[in-house]
């Protein structure tokens, strides 16, 4: 089942369960009818005590055997039940992990929802016919919902096609068609994305954090921080962020509120000083998180590439398998200029994954669509609010659920 599939499954009225339990309560009543109701009674008038006593002797041995029997069979049964009813409340707690992160993903997304359908509606409301007018404001209408150019012109080519074979008339089937191309260009092009945050093997794990001032880096850090460490690691944080004023305060004062401690030196220090101290000192103390925050300076993008490559040397030096994460803050709220920032710092360095912060303050949700179809970077972590706990791990289908619940209409 696609993931289209999915959600109209998803947002449709689910057929209600045959109730077949009858049958098997007739059963179990009836098994309970059935209990032995006396024992035989003894013999009356036994002449013979020898008789007597080896009567007794053998029920006494029939006893025990029944009572150990019936001993064991409990003691199974118990195991059994104990062993269910973990594994019910295992299923119960994921299952309510589940629904709260569907939740989560649904009021984090409600502006870009919102906004979404807005552009979708007003791009019907004046609906005549699938035209080539239609296909110019589709064009247009989803440029302007931040799902980029390409992934525009690729579904605007796709319905063309779509027509054809289907006969789309109706205003709700232009419109199911095209979130579905949207939903299955987004799946396809993420067959392939590797959306896990990756972990060291042996010695520390260090993540590397890039992006420009102000989209939410820091913030970041000190919530990945106190995530990491609610989780029973041993986390540090690296201010290798020198040049910018208050950033280094900004850290320390993140690792004051979650208890997690920062290396950092002066305001413009050498970088990769710090994240070399950081390095030996994760290594020394058995740290397991290492989190670096690095400058974001683009507007000189050579002065910025010699820092974070003397900073990676620094890092593969001390451990030749890290950083294991060179991670990418973008701000959601700034639509096609993340998209811009992100080409750029691609350009500077290898990243391995995005962050997408402020995606509950904006209506650009759409900005997941284009990054996954035009850069093939994967969105790994999220911000769905200002609480700790409003970083998450990015989840696709979520997403998806969370963006287009309401557009889609059922058949």
């Amino acid at each position: 089942m696609g993931l289209f599939d999915k959600l109209k499954k998803a947002f449709g009225v689910q057929e209600e369960k045959p109730q077949s339990e009858q049958s098997e309560a007739i059963k179990e009543n009836q098994a309970d009818e059935q209990v032995a109701i006396k024992q035989p009674e003894l013999e009356e008038n036994q002449d013979k005590t020898t008789l007597k006593n080896e009567e007794t002797s053998n029920q006494a041995d029939v006893t025990v055997d029944e009572v150990s029997e019936v001993a064991t069979e409990k003691t199974v049964d118990t195991v059994e039940n104990k062993a269910t009813e973990e594994v019910t409340s295992v299923n119960e707690q994921n299952q309510a992990q589940n629904v709260a992160e569907t939740q989560r993903y649904y009021h984090g997304l409600t502006k870009s929802r919102d906004g979404f359908g807005a552009k979708i509606n007003a791009l019907l409301a004046n609906f005549r016919s699938v035209d080539e007018d239609f296909f110019d404001d589709l064009e247009e209408t989803l440029i302007e919902a931040d799902v980029g150019f390409e992934m525009a012109m690729k579904i605007s080519e796709e319905l063309r096609n779509e027509v054809k074979f289907q006969n789309v008339k109706q205003k709700k089937d232009v419109s199911n068609v095209i979130i579905e191309k949207l939903v299955n260009i987004y799946e396809e092009e993420g067959k392939s994305e590797d959306s896990q945050l990756h972990f060291a093997k042996q010695g520390p794990t260090i993540y590397l954090f890039v992006g420009v001032n102000g989209v939410g880096k820091t913030t970041t850090i000190g919530k990945l921080a106190h995530r990491y460490q609610t989780e029973g690691k041993k986390v540090l944080m690296a201010a290798a962020d020198t040049f910018r004023a208050g950033a280094i305060e900004q850290l320390v004062e993140w690792g004051r509120r979650v208890n997690v401690e920062v290396v950092h030196k002066e305001e413009k220090s050498d970088p990769a000083a710090v994240v070399f101290e950081a390095v030996q000192k994760a290594k020394k103390e058995n740290y397991d998180i290492l989190l670096v925050d690095t400058a974001g300076r683009l507007q000189n993008k050579v002065n910025l590439m010699n820092e974070l490559e003397k900073i990676q040397r620094v890092i593969v030096r001390e451990l030749p398998e890290a950083p294991h994460e060179v991670i990418l803050a973008l701000d959601a709220t700034t639509g096609q200029n993340a998209l811009t920032q992100a080409k750029q710092f691609g350009e500077v360095t290898k990243v391995s994954g995005i962050v997408l912060t402020k995606l509950d303050g904006t209506a650009r949700g759409g900005i997941v669509l284009a990054i996954r179809n035009e850069l093939h970077i994967p969105v790994k972590l999220v911000g769905l609010g200002e609480k700790m706990d409003d970083l998450r791990d990015f989840n696709s289908e979520e997403f998806v659920y969370g963006l287009f619940k309401g557009l889609v209409t059922q058949d």
